[in-house]
């Protein structure tokens, strides 16, 4: 599983004139799952994200996690993020799970997320083509993959 966590200002998802959802302050990540993971995955992650202290305090220190702030999350499923593109010009995405995989992981790390922060969060449409605002703040832009936990 592998994640791209950005501390947002603001962040926006839709599809079509449809606005699926709309936070901020607060985290947009891109979740991409593969076939090898599994519930213990979505469970470390969502841990790891709940807790990732990456927004200032009161003296201008990332000392801060989202919950600590009462900042909002929003999800978004991207299986590019297993783009391999070792060979060629054309990624390939061999290594994303299929949908019969990545939709039950998906969910349950929306639900995780939203027990843990202990409001809803906002996610995007499976398999959607979607428009995603994203007002990066600081930048601030973490990658996390559970295949490399540190």
């Amino acid at each position: 599983m592998r994640a791209v966590i950005q501390r947002v200002r603001k962040s926006v998802v839709s599809s079509g004139e449809e606005i699926l959802a709309s936070g901020g302050p607060g985290m947009m990540i891109l979740a991409g799952f593969e076939e090898a993971d599994s519930a213990g995955d979505v469970e470390w992650l969502s841990n790891k994200i709940i807790q990732l202290r990456i927004f200032n305090d009161e003296n201008g220190i990332m000392n801060l996690s989202v919950r600590e702030t009462g900042g909002d999350i929003t999800v978004v499923s991207q299986f590019t993020l297993h783009a391999r593109t070792k060979k060629g010009n054309r990624p390939s995405y061999i290594r994303a799970a299929s949908p019969e995989k990545a939709i039950p992981l998906y969910e349950m790390f929306v639900s995780r997320l939203t027990e843990l922060l202990g409001k809803p969060v906002g996610t995007g449409r499976f398999g959607a083509m979607m428009l995603v605002e994203i007002h990066n703040d600081g930048p601030v832009t973490i990658i996390i993959d559970t295949r490399d936990k540190e």
